[in-house]
């Protein structure tokens, strides 16, 4: 392999969308047939990628996916795995969870044995492994915009009321205008804009429908 080839393969392997770019369109086959990006317009989607099947930590990650799954459904949300393994294995594995666990995995997994997807992703990290995908989370909005982008390494499973908090986060702050602090639930206080004149930060600290501790930070209720 020429160092040329070399190169544009492993900027390829690094590349990744950014928040707020759009998502890479792709067409992949999973366990319930091919699927393509276009097929969840006007729907959130968390993309998500595991390292391999039958892998314990994997095992329990997709046993916690299934729980949060109906939660994402009332957000309007679907979910949507990923791995480099043969839509058999993917089979093979869900059914073994399913025994084993009494668990039926509902939503669709994604065989990517050529590494399409999960290059456009940029979910393989090299060095850590160049033959599985890293544990990868990407929440892309409905008008198909990345809008957060979560990565755990191979020995540590993801914290799925994260993923749920991160989601109902940008969904309320898509629908009202307002962030949310540290450790955000929903029916907390959402942050107000700091004003940008000095007559404007006076009137934000004497109204009473807000709790500023500054000027600058202001919350309130929705």
């Amino acid at each position: 392999m020429s160092d040329l080839h070399a190169n544009q393969e492993e900027k390829e392997v690094w590349s990744l969308p950014r928040i707020n770019s759009k998502a890479p369109e792709f067409e992949a086959t999973t366990t319930h047939g091919t699927l393509r990006l276009k097929d969840y317009e006007g729907k959130w989607l968390v993309l998500f990628s595991h390292p391999a099947d039958f892998t314990p930590v994997c095992t329990t990650e997709f046993v916690a996916f299934q729980e949060i799954y109906p939660k994402l459904r009332e957000m309007d949300t679907e979910l949507l795995g990923l791995s480099i393994d043969s839509v058999h294995s993917h089979i093979a594995w869900i059914r073994n969870i399913e025994k084993n666990f009494n668990v039926e995995i509902e939503f669709p997994v994604i065989a990517d044995l050529n590494k399409d997807v999960a290059q456009k992703y940029g979910m393989i990290m090299p060095d850590e492994s160049s033959t599985e995908t890293s544990r990868a989370v990407f929440i892309i909005d409905d008008k198909g915009k990345v809008r957060s982008i979560i990565y755990y390494p191979l020995s540590t499973g993801r914290n799925m009321d994260e993923i749920v908090r991160a989601v109902k986060a940008l969904q309320t702050t898509d629908k009202y205008g307002y962030a949310t602090p540290a450790n955000w639930q929903e029916g907390d206080k959402v942050i107000v804009p700091p004003s940008t004149t000095t007559k404007g930060a006076k009137e934000r600290e004497a109204d009473k429908g807000m709790e500023c501790v500054d000027w600058y930070l202001c919350k309130k209720d929705l």
